[in-house]
């Protein structure tokens, strides 16, 4: 039994086959899902999915990249979307400084405001970090959002910060990375990380694992990434599965 604790069923690069999609997913394993929804148009269609299948969730929050779009208004629609029975994580939320569409300072204040919103309504909060593990890292303690914990998505980044995540109370989630030949990172990181504190996600339809790279991810493939670091780990897949799915329905609250 696997949990795919990050897809992106809610893509446009879904449209024509979502249901077949979420067929090969049950098949290949992949019991639980959590569709994360991070703008105007995504937000409504991860509730809609989540509705539509019993062991399908949703996430609600703003991305960073498009953090300079971000109203009140949609503040107040993602806390009120926070009540939905099927939603069960604020995000993704977090910096990006690699593209340069809302400016840093921008990105990091509807940050704030998402992580201030999650401990009002006491949700783990789902973090994008892209070249800016220090200054998330600084606002995460700043905004003492230990309070509520959550998930350092797709963690891409060196060992040495893995313990500070730790200590505010986040999991560490891996995945397409882990399989890839040339990234050294991930796989370090998915031999240190306590058991009791890994996560396994596609990121779907992006970063698909190998040998799929570079074609559309799904989440049947959340497999591959679960195989991958139990032979890092050498230690058994399913056992592997099992504490990584008992991981994602305790922090998302799932019975």
């Amino acid at each position: 039994m696997l949990f795919d604790t990050h897809v992106h069923l809610n893509a446009r690069q879904f449209e024509e086959d979502r249901e077949e999609t979420i067929q090969r997913a049950l098949d290949a394993g992949v019991r639980y899902m959590v569709v994360v929804g991070f703008d105007r148009e995504t937000i409504p269609l991860a509730i809609e999915i989540a509705e539509q299948n019993e062991t399908i969730y949703a996430a609600v929050g703003w991305h960073p990249v498009d953090a300079i779009d971000m109203t009140d208004e949609d503040l107040q629609w993602i806390k009120d979307l926070s009540a939905h029975p099927k939603v069960v994580a604020i995000g993704e939320m977090g910096l990006d400084y690699h593209w340069d569409k809302s400016p840093k300072e921008v990105q990091k204040e509807v940050f704030r405001k998402q992580i201030r919103l999650a401990k009002e309504v006491n949700m783990p909060i789902i973090i994008h970090n892209r070249e800016a593990t220090g200054d998330i890292i600084e606002i995460l303690k700043e905004e003492e959002a230990r309070e509520v914990g959550g998930i350092m998505h797709c963690y891409n980044d060196s060992v040495d910060y893995v313990q500070a995540c730790l200590d505010m109370n986040f999991y560490i989630s891996l995945g397409g990375p882990v399989t890839f030949k040339n990234a050294p990172l991930p796989k370090e990181v998915a031999k240190q990380v306590p058991l009791g504190r890994l996560l396994i996600e596609t990121d779907a339809p992006y970063l698909a694992p190998h040998p799929n790279r570079g074609k559309r991810n799904e989440p049947a493939y959340v497999k591959l990434v679960a195989e991958k670091i139990a032979e890092l780990r050498e230690m058994d897949v399913e056992e592997l599965s099992e504490r990584t799915t008992k991981n994602g329905l305790s922090l998302f609250g799932i019975k």
